[in-house]
């Protein structure tokens, strides 16, 4: 580790509105770490909810706060492997030299959901960049012993590398759905994790498969993904167009991934009876339906998904066969020291960009 640094440039946690640029230490790895050169990392709409203070992160009076200071954040990443012991390497299956990825969720092995196999929904919860981990938002950053880590081509540019997590996590929604061959399946939203559900969506070979957005760029891309049809919601209405399709029944199944209050509604509204809405989505704000139309109206089926649980190999191989416009997808990175610009664009709901990426030691672009 000669060619190690000292010090190194991080983003650091403060609170809500208060990330900082600084210089710290490069960890040191224990002897079940791995030390990663950070290639790029993801900025995600949950990254956004948790600078501008939603209580999810950092709690209000129903619940304490999750997220920490002092932490740097960013679990969207991929990087080199730099440094580790061999009982390290041998652990992760990972040497020097090998670009990897790694599920954000850093699971305790101990609690009943761990014991029980579901390692995703983890007591604790412990997640780079928020809990107890550093994230990627720096030029290094430690893989620790119970971190789940995945190979991934070099030949891949790094932002669309990083990409495999948002994905992974979009495959696990559709699995949650349980599409059909005959399904109408509608997704909701056309930004890197409705993008995610549409691919995934498609590789189930649904009879129809709708992307619902606001803007026509982005219904392109979702068409590029695999959509048969879009709409446009600012001019059209979703929900008689989509009953029009399906002889006036509905969809049988809804993929909600905007993290819009609207959105759920509109979702209960253009499923059919005994249809299946999925919710993917980190909400900044509470949401209110009416709760009669799941139950005494369609009995619905609804649920919730939550990470990419054993969703990453595919989401690594979609990546790597060139099955997804991750060159379209991912259309903008910024340098470290301009992490607060990529923040920003990810919130301009009126900006063009999809996936906003920071890469640390890269080149920024536009």
């Amino acid at each position: 580790m000669s060619d190690i640094p000292d010090r190194m440039r991080a983003v650091v946690v403060h609170g809500p509105q208060d990330y900082r640029l600084e210089e710290v230490d490069v960890p040191r790895p224990g002897e079940d770490d791995l030390l990663l050169r950070v290639e790029a990392v993801g900025v995600c709409a949950s990254d956004l909810k948790c600078y501008h203070g939603a209580a999810k992160f950092w709690g209000d009076e129903h619940r304490p706060a999750w997220a920490q200071t002092g932490r740097t954040p960013g679990h969207e990443f991929v990087g080199t492997v730099v440094g580790g012991s061999e009982r390290a390497r041998s652990r992760h299956r990972a040497e020097v030299g090998d670009r990897i990825v790694c599920e954000q969720i850093v699971p305790c092995e101990e609690c009943r959901y761990c014991r029980t196999g579901k390692y995703w929904m983890c007591g604790p919860h412990d997640m780079f960049g928020f809990r107890n981990y550093d994230g990627a938002m720096a030029e290094y950053m430690l893989v620790p012993p119970k971190a789940r880590v995945h190979k991934v081509s070099k030949e891949l540019a790094p932002a669309h590398a990083a990409f495999a997590e948002p994905l992974s996590c979009a495959l696990h929604a559709v699995e949650r759905a349980n599409i059909q061959f005959g399904d109408v399946v509608v997704v909701a939203g056309c930004g890197p994790i409705g993008l995610g559900l549409i691919a995934g969506a498609r590789q189930k070979n649904p009879l129809t498969l709708i992307a619902l957005d606001l803007d026509d760029d982005k219904l392109e891309l979702g068409r590029k993904c695999g959509a048969d049809l879009t709409i446009n919601i600012r001019s059209e209405d979703a929900v008689a167009k989509i009953k029009e399709l399906t002889e006036g029944y509905g969809a049988d199944v809804y993929l909600e991934g905007t993290g819009h209050p609207s959105a759920v509604g509109q979702g209960l509204d253009l499923l059919r009876k005994l249809g299946t809405y999925v919710e993917y989505s980190v909400f900044g704000s509470d949401v209110s339906v009416d709760w009669s139309i799941i139950s005494d109206d369609k009995e619905l089926d609804v649920l919730g998904a939550h990470l990419g649980p054993h969703c990453w190999p595919a989401a690594i191989k979609l990546i790597e066969d060139g099955k997804i416009p991750v060159e379209d997808i991912c259309t903008h990175q910024f340098g470290l020291e301009e992490f607060q610009q990529a923040l920003d664009l990810v919130g301009d709901t009126a900006g063009s960009s999809v996936k906003v990426s920071i890469l640390p030691g890269g080149t920024a672009v536009r």
